[in-house]
């Protein structure tokens, strides 16, 4: 039976060693799960748990969104673009709580695009601003934003598997959200692309500096600050921010997910009257069980 079992285990690692090895961009896998283990093995990780394959949720979030707040473009920002993950959940109260509007995505953009959630547009009589900063009551309350609706993005706040601190290079959880929204916030003109500030607040463990930021691909994201719960770090050698959707890197798999971006692609392929490019297919990353808090 031991021998059996140990053969086992043994088949299951060699398949979901094959499995990572169909993913692109394999150096980015091999930090994920580094970090994904780490912070598991040293009880850094937070609910929910285990963190593989999600942006992983971390001790001393809640300091790390203080000390975020605390930066002079936090407090100047009017309108705070934050993704919709557990460890930023903090970010999004304090952005509420500051009386600032708050934008974040419908969760993995299947259905929807953007919600906009305020205190004083979407907060019930007698609510708690902590209502409006779950999945469940962003659907609930949020006010939906279309993909023609006007607005400035004033700051950017995303969550990160790993980050680089020379060059700001991200890795997330390898489904590329962060990169796809940026591409059609900057596409359409909601964001400037270079000097809109990105942060990611993150745990210390979580700062990676062998990241190899020149094997990056053209649509990756960098980010400008990084909040830990300790330290704020100013990243010195940003690598460059793309603009505009990839349409070459999507492939038919990634588009058949996500319904904005088949609107959008239909958009611009009935202005222009020419069939956008398309990109190679591939296997998508696998996804960590979701409940919707």
């Amino acid at each position: 039976e031991r021998l059996a079992a140990d053969t086992n285990a043994m088949a299951a690692m060699a398949a979901e060693e094959a499995r990572y090895a169909q993913l692109r961009t394999p150096w980015k896998w091999a930090i994920r799960r580094r970090i994904w283990d780490l912070m598991e093995a040293e009880d850094f990780a937070r609910e929910p748990r285990p963190v593989h394959h999600r942006i992983p949720s971390f001790e001393g979030a809640d300091r790390a969104a203080e000390r975020l707040a605390s930066l002079p473009e936090f407090e100047r920002a009017n309108l705070v673009k934050v993704n919709p993950d557990t460890p930023q959940r903090p970010v999004r109260q304090l952005v509420l709580a500051s009386g600032k509007r708050l934008l974040t995505p419908q969760p993995r953009l299947r259905t929807g695009f953007f919600s906009l959630l305020s205190i004083e547009d979407n907060l019930p009589d007698g609510g708690k601003v902590s209502e409006l900063t779950s999945s469940k009551g962003v659907a609930k309350h949020g006010s939906q934003v279309t993909l023609d609706a006007e607005y400035t993005v004033d700051l950017v706040v995303v969550g990160s598997t790993a980050v680089c601190p020379t060059t700001g290079a991200r890795v997330g959880k390898g489904e590329g959200f962060a990169e796809l929204e940026w591409g059609i916030l900057s596409l359409q003109g909601n964001l400037d692309a270079e000097s809109t500030l990105v942060v990611t607040t993150v745990h210390d463990c979580q700062v990676v500096g062998d990241m190899p930021s020149g094997q990056l691909t053209k649509h990756d994201v960098p980010v400008d600050v990084i909040v830990t719960p300790t330290r704020v770090i100013r990243v010195s050698d940003r690598a460059p921010k793309p603009s505009g959707v990839m349409w070459d890197l999507l492939s038919p798999q990634k588009l058949a997910e996500i319904k904005v971006l088949r609107d959008l692609k239909r958009q611009i392929e009935a202005k222009t009257g020419r069939a956008l490019p398309q990109g190679p297919d591939e296997t998508l990353p696998p996804t960590a069980d979701r409940r919707r808090d």
